[in-house]
């Protein structure tokens, strides 16, 4: 029998978790967005370097550079990689299906000016990307946890904007798009905070949507039942 110790062990210290924009919900992956893992993903998908990537590299040429944050199924990534085949595009998204959905659309339509990463944006963000490296950075319709005690996870914050900052190039464009108002508010404030963005539109103001972003489905839906949607288009001065 072990002899019982004169005190109880220290404690280990608390880990800091950081705050996530993001609940894992991964759902359930069909027969086909499987096999989209399975044979497209080597094509597709890039795994977290954890440092630089050389994206000129990994396209093979050198071209305008645009990445989506939290591109959902895809369908918006998928219709500009086909509209716009000269401009290179990297999407990030945590949601599996949504992912493999798109890998099956980019298979479908043979573009090879997309690649996709299953991860988090942030972490992506910080290590993947050079400083400068980015012509445009697109966030559209983010989850606007609406309640305020779910504030603090909205992905547009002083923080993350200030590294959004260093990886877009000055003169490229972030590109916001909200359904909800008090976000759309939210984002104005964050970004007209910033020093290192200037709103096309004039401080406080959104601007109509660009022929850059297509109208999804549910936007239209939306706009039926008189939903709003806020285009906010900031140029890193």
């Amino acid at each position: 029998m072990s002899e019982r110790p004169d005190s109880e062990p220290a404690a280990e210290p608390a880990r800091h978790r950081p705050i996530r924009s993001f609940v894992l919900r991964q759902g359930r992956l069909t027969p086909a967005q499987q096999r989209a893992f399975d044979e497209h993903w080597a094509r597709f998908g890039r795994e977290p370097a954890g440092q630089p990537v050389d994206w000129d590299a990994v396209f093979d040429r050198k071209a305008r550079r645009v990445l989506e944050i939290g591109f959902g199924n895809g369908e918006a990534l998928r219709w500009a990689a086909g509209r716009h085949p000269d401009w290179d595009f990297v999407g990030i998204e945590v949601h599996r299906p949504g992912v493999g959905r798109l890998l099956n659309g980019l298979a479908e339509d043979g573009r090879d000016n997309a690649r996709l990463y299953c991860h988090d944006a942030v972490e992506v963000l910080r290590h993947d990307f050079s400083e400068g490296s980015l012509d445009e950075v697109r966030i559209w319709f983010p989850d606007p946890w609406h309640k305020k005690r779910h504030n603090k996870r909205r992905l547009v914050q002083p923080e993350f904007v200030a590294l959004l900052a260093t990886r877009i190039r000055p003169g490229g464009r972030l590109h916001l798009a909200t359904d909800w108002e008090a976000y759309a508010e939210h984002m104005h404030e964050v970004m007209d905070a910033n020093p290192d963005f200037r709103n096309e539109a004039g401080p406080g103001q959104a601007s109509p949507r660009p022929d850059t972003r297509p109208q999804t489905h549910f936007e239209t839906r939306g706009q039926r039942l008189g939903h709003g949607v806020w285009d906010l288009l900031y140029q890193r001065t």
